[in-house]
């Protein structure tokens, strides 16, 4: 089994969040893990991506080659495009459609949808309106890293298990609305799941 997966988005939008858990929870079921992470700039807004590479064999290298992500996750829609060249011909795109203009000259936004909208096995969400639905915005990552389960080689309770640790400290309110996000994010995925 093996699983290559991109994760992009900018600073504060939760990528890291993302790969923590489902690395963490691929530890927990005894599969190989390497991890890799390129920061922007050191606050908010600046881009942020991580390859995440899970297998029952060994890893090799921490980055995943070029057309070979199982997954391209984007929290951010121009994102998705700017890191599109690392995804597999069989594979999928899971990008949310709420932009973060962070830069002067960003293109139309109904353009970037509309090329991303091509791939055949692709997911385009609001993930910020069905976070909001379950409660908080914020948990926008959580609805995205929903929607990236059903590609993963690892039980949802592993993953429910390891949002338990990541948000239970902060209270059963914040814990409740973040696996809310993961359910409504997993129900999302399911057309392009069962494609």
């Amino acid at each position: 089994m093996k699983n290559d997966i991109v994760i992009a988005g900018v600073g504060g939008q939760g990528i890291l969040t993302i790969a923590a858990i489902v690395g963490h929870a691929a530890v927990a079921n005894g599969l190989n893990v390497k991890q890799s992470e390129v920061h922007g700039m050191a606050q908010r807004g600046g881009a942020v991506l991580a390859h995440l590479r899970i297998s029952d064999d060994v890893i090799y290298s921490d980055l995943v080659p070029k057309g070979k992500a199982d997954v391209v996750l984007a929290v951010e829609p121009l994102e998705a495009l700017r890191h599109i060249d690392f995804l597999a011909p069989d594979g999928v795109v899971l990008a949310n459609e709420v932009p973060v203009v962070n830069i002067d000259n960003y293109p139309d936004l109904e353009t970037v949808l509309a090329e991303l909208r091509q791939y055949p096995r692709r997911l385009v969400l609001d993930a910020d309106q069905v976070a909001k639905n379950t409660g908080s915005a914020r948990a926008m990552n959580m609805v995205m890293l929903g929607a990236l389960s059903p590609f993963l080689d690892l039980p949802d309770e592993s993953l429910t298990d390891m949002i338990k640790q990541a948000f239970e400290r902060k209270g059963e309110k914040v814990l409740k609305t973040n696996l809310e996000a993961f359910t409504e994010g997993q129900q999302a995925a399911e057309t392009v799941a069962d494609a």
